[in-house]
């Protein structure tokens, strides 16, 4: 598989089957993640991988309690198209299933992001770098890559942030001293890799000044 083909079909993955992951399969995604590039080179993130069903099961009964409680706070959508709404109803299905059976998927990674200061200041005031979780995200689309390039499903989650410190708790990390920045459920999924629909590129592309459309082909 190419570098292209592994990009466009990395989608997220929300039903799984129970087959165990290697190690040396979650080792790959996790060298693939340490090389992604970070401000600075200061490689911020710390890694968990939660393999013990005990503590998968404290994840997911954090994750389903977030997850409702997101849920209740989520606007009623409008629709331009039926087709737009079947790929809404399609998509919050599955996220519901991920809610339902998140503690059945065999391999948990938390991406830890520190509570450090970050950036500077001189005469003129603030010197802004950037926000230290653009240094941790590229790691967790290197990981999510590389787990589609060996055949492994993953889901780029956050809503256990709703129950930080309780989810930091059952994995044995310090709240005071980091945050979670994803939350990767990693197994075989039962469905199709495929490109995700997304809208058409084109429509986000300025050239040179925003609001100058330019045609790319």
């Amino acid at each position: 598989m190419d570098a292209m083909e592994a990009i466009l079909t990395t989608r997220a993955m929300r039903r799984y089957s129970a087959d165990p992951v290697p190690d040396e399969l979650v080792m790959q995604c996790l060298e693939a993640a340490q090389q992604a590039p970070s401000g600075g080179n200061v490689q911020p993130q710390q890694y968990v991988i939660v393999r013990s069903s005990e503590v998968r099961n404290q994840l997911a009964e954090i994750y389903r309690r977030a997850f409702e409680r997101y849920e209740r706070c989520l606007p009623t959508p409008v629709f331009r198209s039926e087709s737009d709404r079947a790929t809404y109803e399609r998509t919050r299905a599955a996220s519901q299933d991920l809610a339902a059976t998140i503690g059945d998927v065999p391999v948990h990674v938390l991406f830890l992001q520190p509570i450090i200061p970050w950036g500077f200041h001189d005469d003129e005031g603030p010197v802004d770098i950037g926000r230290l979780d653009g240094s941790v995200y590229p790691a967790v689309q290197n990981f999510c890559i590389a787990a589609r390039s060996l055949g492994l499903g993953t889901a780029f989650t956050t809503v256990i942030r709703v129950y930080q410190a309780e989810a930091l708790e059952a994995i044995g990390a310090n709240p005071d001293r980091f945050e979670i920045a994803a939350h990767i459920p990693l197994g075989y999924p039962t469905g199709n890799f495929g490109r995700a629909p997304r809208k058409d590129v084109r429509r986000s592309i300025h050239l040179d000044r925003y609001g100058e459309r330019p045609t790319l082909d």
